[in-house]
């Protein structure tokens, strides 16, 4: 008589780039929480004087000379979150071993870090001013600056997992899911500044 044993338990699911990618998202929204919170504390503790006419308070923040450019802040908004519908659509293709979709998906990703830089410059362009001309001005580089670095690092993550995706690797989901999940946190944190620095400014 013959014993068989049997087979072992189907081992859990390698999930290393989904973890990392969540921590680095996590000290990603800390970081911009923090310098958020420094931009309004330095606008809170801005000085303020009368109007022409003495009817209201004007608190000299943002120099009157600066004009922010709306359209290409909101082409920023609108682009993350054309980027984030192309990340999950790269998550469900790759969940259905679409190999064809998940990469063009993710191809449209880097293009729309792409488009979004090239959108961030045009404002950097078009406001003219420099890094130490006031407090506004620093504030305003760090913090649009860190986003850029942001979506320099996001290119990258997108890069790698779009030639990870046409190299054939089919069964790496959770990587694509992890790029998904920054896709997100950029997105939120990107909201945040959009609310904080170019609409209230």
């Amino acid at each position: 008589m013959t014993l068989t044993l049997a087979s072992a338990a189907t081992p859990a699911p390698k999930r290393q780039a989904l973890v990392a990618t969540a921590v680095a998202s996590a000290a990603i929204t800390m970081l911009m929480a923090g310098m958020l919170g420094v931009w309004l504390r330095f606008r809170a503790a801005a000085d303020t004087r009368m109007s022409s006419d003495g009817r209201k308070v004007i608190k000299d923040w943002l120099p009157s000379d600066i004009k922010i450019p709306e359209v290409s802040s909101n082409t920023m908004l609108a682009g993350l979150f054309f980027g984030c519908v192309m990340a999950q659509w790269a998550v469900y293709a790759a969940k259905r071993d679409d190999s064809s979709h998940r990469s063009v998906a993710l191809a449209v990703c880097l293009l729309m870090e792409v488009a979004i830089i090239n959108a961030q410059v045009a404002v950097y362009s078009q406001m003219k001013i420099g890094v130490t001309d006031g407090a506004y001005q620093t504030m305003f580089y760090a913090i649009t600056g860190v986003v850029v670095v942001l979506l320099a690092v996001g290119m990258a993550f997108t890069s790698v997992t779009w030639f990870r995706s046409v190299g054939g690797r089919d069964n790496d989901s959770h990587v694509v899911a992890a790029h998904a999940l920054y896709w997100y946190v950029l997105t939120a944190v990107f909201c945040a500044v959009w609310f904080v620095v170019y609409v209230q400014k």
